[in-house]
């Protein structure tokens, strides 16, 4: 086995404290989102996607988030791919932003829901069309294909058949993550982290302290 047990990080750049949350969480991801946007993270839009199936089999996997405002946070994909089954079987997920040049994290719970077609229309338009053109050529994505000549030559001959514009298929689209939890981390030393809660009350956000 690779002995991995002498690898650690020391975290120090900064601390969270309770007078330093915005009361709304969509704000406080907002806030934190624009500073790793600032500091030139790679893709820092870039999110993990947990689902799990009917029978409770998780999977995970990295997508892009699309925008977010206080409806939830949206992400496009195939809706025959297994995050899309899993999500028609059993419509919960998770998202982790994970931002390690500023020693953070964000988790986001909630049920999904698949966005308008007017939402997703407007997105497809706004793809680069080699981009749209492969969304077409993996049509049943997650599924087994014979080898990658396959898929290339479907490619050339979907950008063959769409002389003008290319149409967003019925298989792709968008899903709303609604939350109801979040939890920001701040990486502490000696693994004394910062983390606070946030769940959905009747009445409005619930704000916790959490053990690290």
């Amino acid at each position: 086995m690779t002995d991995l047990t002498k690898l650690r990080l020391t975290y120090a750049k900064g601390e969270l404290r309770r007078a330093d949350l915005h009361g709304d969480p969509v704000e406080q991801f907002r806030a934190w989102l624009d500073e790793a946007l600032a500091s030139d993270l790679p893709e820092p839009y870039a999110t993990t996607v947990a689902t799990a199936s009917a029978s409770g089999r998780p999977s995970a996997r990295t997508v892009l988030l699309r925008g977010f405002d206080a409806r939830g946070f949206v992400f496009y994909t195939n809706y025959t791919s297994r995050k899309g089954q899993d999500l028609a079987e059993n419509p919960q997920a998770a998202l982790l932003f994970y931002w390690p040049g500023l020693e953070r994290q964000v988790r986001v719970e909630g049920r999904v829901e698949q966005v308008s077609s007017e939402e997703s229309d407007a997105y497809w338009r706004s793809r680069p069309r080699d981009s749209q053109i492969g969304a077409h050529a993996s049509g049943r994505q997650s599924h087994p294909i014979a080898d990658r000549d396959a898929l290339e030559a479907r490619f050339e001959e979907l950008r063959t058949q769409f002389v003008q514009d290319v149409s967003r298929p019925g298989h792709w689209g968008g899903y709303r993550v609604v939350p109801d939890t979040f939890e920001f981390w701040q990486g502490r030393p000696s693994r004394v982290h910062d983390r606070f809660q946030y769940t959905r009350q009747a009445e409005g956000w619930k704000i916790e302290r959490l053990t690290p």
